[in-house]
């Protein structure tokens, strides 16, 4: 059942998820996201995982017209997969690189080798990109390494973590707190606004992560 509430005084919040994560929703917030960002009512529309964020001016459009907007764009929204690329990224995993691997199998009842294989043998998709910029929100985790996040975040994972966090993958794209398990470390640059285009991944791309 799609869900929207308000998000503040300027936005709106589409809630499409329904238990697992599921892609062909997910390619829908996308095709959603294209279609109602294009209304000149509307200042941003961000996709999140199953969800998606609209935002408007409050002082010059009508949350009701709005939201009637986002209904009737939702119901009309295909699933159609966008381009995608596929990017591999090389990891150097445990160690002083991956300080919580040996965590991570003890939950899964792995070994650290067996996790690593587990973390490298799946396909990754690019759900979203947020939360600082070029962090991307991957799905595709083996369930067995799917580990609630710490319950005390850490005030600084550096740059280039190779993360996991519930059911979700990531890379930290700058130095920054977090509350998701480190595996390994990437030398790869997700973010960089002087680049033609500063974020390395786009929605939709297919991740693939080897051992460096």
């Amino acid at each position: 059942m799609t869900r929207i509430s308000m998000a503040g005084a300027g936005g709106l919040l589409l809630d499409a998820a329904d238990g697992a994560f599921s892609d062909q929703t997910q390619r829908r917030i996308w095709s959603a996201a294209r279609h109602v960002a294009k209304h000149p009512c509307v200042t941003h529309a961000v996709p999140g995982v199953n969800n998606l964020l609209v935002m408007f001016d409050v002082t010059v459009t009508d949350p009701v017209a709005v939201e009637d907007l986002l209904r009737e764009t939702w119901a009309q929204a295909p699933d159609d997969p966008v381009p995608s690329r596929e990017i591999t990224v090389p990891v150097t995993y445990g160690g002083t690189a991956g300080e919580d691997l040996a965590a991570v199998a003890q939950f899964a009842g792995l070994t650290e080798a067996e996790t690593v294989a587990a973390h490298v043998q799946a396909t990754y998709s690019v759900a979203a990109i947020g939360a600082m910029p070029g962090f991307v929100y991957l799905t595709g985790l083996d369930p067995r390494l799917a580990m609630p996040r710490r319950a005390s975040p850490r005030l600084k994972v550096e740059q280039g973590s190779v993360i996991i966090g519930g059911g979700h993958a990531g890379i930290m794209p700058c130095t920054a707190p977090s509350g998701w398990h480190i595996l390994g470390h990437t030398s790869l640059s997700l973010f960089d606004p002087f680049r033609a285009e500063p974020c390395l991944f786009r929605l939709g791309d297919t991740i693939r992560f080897v051992r460096a």
